[in-house]
């Protein structure tokens, strides 16, 4: 079996050298950076399955570097950085990461974050999206195997991984009230203790992607208890 690649950024040279290592042991591939442009060296080495991106970095942090591969890539992103807070957490969502990870945080939960994150990734996290290649709702066409949202145009909508997984969340339950602290258990695999604010943030941002067209997004709010997608949804 080919071993997964990791870019791992991080500043810090022990823990570096301890994180590259543990990855290595667990049978990833890992090619190592401290620095931005040794980032981009790392990234356009081969091919990238994740990146694990410290936020306080030296020169360009890894805020602005999330901002610059979402850019070109859809790549999965888990930040690990010493500030935990919940603003910093929605910031890395806002940015799509796919998970946040505080300091200090043990190799083995790293290692766990990462195969939560490729495990979704490759479509093992979802039930429905082994029994379907697509679904169709409201004009919209997501096609599961290719983790993919396409407008009626056929245009392709980009979305985060943890965007993906909210939406598939409302597609294999649709028409029906999904509450908040089911939402904040699947997010929780992707950015660590969410908050009901975080869930919120997310909710947003995925509404707003499915209104882009001008069209309402069939997402709504049930007060004091969730969210519901209110449209029907067709298999294939």
């Amino acid at each position: 079996m080919t071993e997964q690649s990791i870019v791992l950024v991080e500043d810090d040279p022990a823990l570096r050298t301890l994180t590259a290592r543990a990855l290595r042991e667990n049978g990833y591939a890992v090619r190592t950076a401290a620095t931005a442009p040794e980032m981009w060296i790392a990234f356009d080495g081969g091919p990238v399955e994740l990146v694990v991106l410290d936020i306080m970095l030296p020169g360009t942090n890894g805020i602005d570097l999330c901002r610059q591969i979402r850019r070109k890539s859809d790549v999965p992103i888990i930040f690990v950085s010493a500030r935990g807070s919940e603003s910093d957490r929605i910031i890395g969502l806002e940015l799509g990461a796919d998970d946040y990870l505080a300091k200090p945080f043990s190799t083995r939960e790293l290692v766990a974050r990462i195969r939560a994150v490729l495990r979704r990734r490759s479509g093992d996290g979802f039930a429905n999206e082994k029994r379907l290649d697509q679904a169709h709702f409201d004009g919209w066409t997501v096609n599961f195997p290719r983790r993919e949202l396409h407008a009626a145009s056929g245009a392709i909508v980009d979305l985060t991984g943890a965007e993906f997984d909210l939406l598939s969340t409302f597609l294999s339950q649709p028409q029906r009230v999904i509450a908040r602290e089911r939402l904040i258990e699947l997010s929780r695999t992707r950015l660590g203790d969410s908050s009901d604010r975080s869930i919120d943030v997310l909710v947003s941002r995925l509404r707003r992607k499915l209104s882009a067209s001008g069209l309402e997004a069939p997402i709504v709010t049930i007060r004091g208890i969730g969210y519901m997608l209110k449209v029907e949804v067709t298999r294939s």
